[in-house]
């Protein structure tokens, strides 16, 4: 029961270390890379769908991506996804490709790229607090329900707050090798 519950916050815990991974590789940095774009959602065929599911996307050298489409009908709503995006980039096409060309990254911009990071590590440790928070309720009430001794509640939640320091430590690793990403010129 007890390992239940820690077995349950470690999975938790260590999905939200991943969506943080998954979220900051959209984070543009100074080179080019899919993941700018392969999961932004594009209106076609009546509904949203991201751009990977709609075409080809390439990077034929560190400050280019380039965007084929599947369907030639689709390139104004991938177009329009792009210019609507936080990306900063204008897009252009030539009836086949969209062409995204990276232009350098100003000293402010990456600042404020660098503030968008820290946002968003600061979200993942509030997501694994929340896990701890939801852990450690549920301990709670096992101990009031007397499922569990008093030692055996002290003991899963020193694990959980060792858990979640491991996680809060790992978040951070991955925000400064992001952040590093970003200033570098």
């Amino acid at each position: 029961m007890v390992q239940d519950v820690i077995h349950e916050a470690d999975g938790k815990m260590k999905r939200s270390a991943e969506a943080l991974r998954h979220n900051l590789a959209t984070v543009r940095t100074g080179r080019a890379s899919p993941a700018l774009v392969e999961n932004m959602q594009v209106e076609a065929y009546g509904s949203h769908m991201p751009i990977n599911q709609l075409a080809n996307i390439n990077i034929p050298d560190a400050r280019m991506i380039l965007i084929q489409p599947f369907d030639a009908s689709t390139i104004k709503a991938i177009e329009k996804a792009i210019q609507n995006s936080d990306l900063g980039i204008n897009p252009s096409n030539d009836g086949r490709l969209i062409r995204l060309v990276l232009p350098p990254l100003t000293e402010d911009r990456r600042r404020e790229l660098t503030k968008l990071v820290r946002t968003r590590v600061e979200e993942g440790k509030v997501a694994v607090r929340g896990v701890r928070r939801t852990a450690l309720d549920d301990l709670k009430q096992f101990e009031q329900e007397k499922l569990i001794s008093e030692d055996d509640h002290r003991r899963a939640q020193e694990k959980i707050q060792e858990m979640t320091d491991r996680y809060v430590r790992e978040l951070d690793q991955i925000g400064a090798a992001k952040e590093a990403e970003v200033m570098e010129i």
